[in-house]
């Protein structure tokens, strides 16, 4: 997480001075293997609409902006995407409970934050209290425990658990350590990323976050989607005020 922070810190700074140094570089090969080099000053010419284009932009303009600037944009877009606020808290909060080192990062207080936040469905309010007292003897057993100081991830730990008989001791603690590890199914992921290629086209390049995510939910899951009768969704937008096309 310290890393995709500074990764995003670094984006920012090559956007906003890396252009100058980039062009700099670009230029000097250009000079070395005798490759013309275009006017960055001169009007830029869209041979797509150079008939119709009014705008007047420059060559520099053009790579810079347009081409420079929405790439970092892009990939700005993408870290936030992938790694918000709440995916950023969730694997901080959840990195209390990974064995790695010794259980070096282990936190009471933020594994009962974690429970707390992410999964309150999974673990009622009684459960919740019961959970910081397994807490409180889970440091003491387990966090010292001989046998659990050789382990480097969450799923190693929660087999340890089940080997040693613990995972029945600290149940609670086990529950939430599975809610942690449950695998995503690969086909899942795969569906997920074709939607994305065939959703995210450059014709839709500003299409808005949410109306994307809505579009490929419904291809997604379109066997539920395809559960949907039209007419009672016309039924249901037709009744909820006077319109003025008529949809039946």
């Amino acid at each position: 997480m310290d890393l995709v922070a500074t990764t995003k810190e670094l984006l920012k700074s090559l956007r906003d001075e890396g252009f100058d140094v980039l062009l700099d570089y670009v230029m000097s090969v250009c000079v070395k293997h005798k490759i013309d080099i275009p006017d960055i000053n001169a009007r830029y010419m869209d041979g797509i609409r150079s008939v119709r284009q009014i705008d007047d932009i420059s060559v520099e303009h053009h790579y810079h902006y347009d081409i420079f600037n929405s790439a970092i944009d892009f990939q700005l877009e993408e870290l936030h995407y992938r790694f918000n606020d709440d995916v950023v808290q969730l694997l901080r909060l959840s990195a209390s409970l990974e064995p790695k080192n010794n259980f070096r990062l282990f936190d009471i207080e933020h594994i009962c934050t974690l429970a707390t936040t992410f999964y309150p469905a999974d673990l009622g309010q009684q459960e919740m209290y019961h959970l910081k007292l397994q807490l409180d003897h889970y440091k003491i057993d387990v966090v010292n425990h001989a046998e659990f100081q050789d382990l480097s991830t969450l799923f190693d730990l929660c087999l340890r658990l089940v080997d040693t008989g613990k995972a029945t001791q600290y149940n609670l603690i086990y529950r939430l350590i599975c809610l942690l590890t449950l695998h995503v199914s690969t086909a899942t992921t795969e569906r997920v990323f074709s939607t994305m290629k065939l959703v995210k086209t450059d014709i839709r390049n500003k299409m808005g976050e949410e109306y994307r995510r809505d579009t490929m939910l419904i291809n997604i899951e379109r066997e539920y989607a395809e559960e949907i009768d039209p007419d009672e969704v016309i039924d249901e937008f037709y009744a909820q005020k006077n319109r003025r096309a008529q949809f039946k």
